[in-house]
This record gives structure tokens, C-alpha cells and sequence, in this order.
């Protein structure tokens, strides 16, 4: 338990777009991850947050071209965000 909320902490993040899909992404599937995901995770994590947001938003490259469950898990929960709040300014299409 105290590693789940060490992982939440770690999701406030300084930008809007990356709080709701990282605490959506913890919600949903932080629990179920196996250690070499919570290792991508955490690596992820490490980065500043505008460059992490533009791996998510597939804006920039990966760190890496392992494939990267953990990022694709994020990327597709941006994306159903994108589609769910239509006209929101916060990393949504309008």
C-alpha cells in the first residue's frame, strides 16, 4: 500500500494533462502491473513533465525502442480522454 501512494504522489504533476491520465492510469492499472511495468513506470515518472506529456501525446519519441507497455497504457488513456470531453483545452480536441 505504501508504494501505491508513494506512485500517486509522484502523479501530481505540474501540468493538468498529465494529472488526469496518470491518476486514471494508477486508478486503472497500477495494481495489475508486473515489475519490469512498475520499472518503465517509474522511469517515466522520472522525466520532466513537459517531455513526458509529449511522449504520451505522441508529440516526441520514446526514451527507448523497447517496447514500452507502461507508455502505450498512458497513451491510450490520453486519447480516450481526447474523445471524451470534447472542447476542453487540457489535451483534448475540440
Amino acid at each position: 500500500m505504501k508504494e501505491l501512494e508513494r506512485a500517486r504522489w509522484r502523479c501530481r504533476r505540474g501540468l493538468l494533462e498529465l494529472d488526469i491520465v496518470l491518476q486514471r492510469f494508477i486508478d486503472e492499472y497500477y495494481s495489475g502491473l508486473g515489475e519490469m511495468e512498475l520499472r518503465q513506470f517509474e522511469a517515466l515518472q522520472d522525466l520532466p513533465d513537459n517531455d513526458l506529456w509529449d511522449m504520451i501525446a505522441l508529440k516526441k519519441e520514446r526514451i527507448n525502442s523497447d517496447p514500452q507497455p507502461v507508455l502505450h497504457l498512458l497513451q491510450t488513456i490520453a486519447a480516450f480522454q481526447e474523445t471524451k470531453i470534447p472542447g476542453n483545452k487540457y489535451g483534448t480536441k475540440t
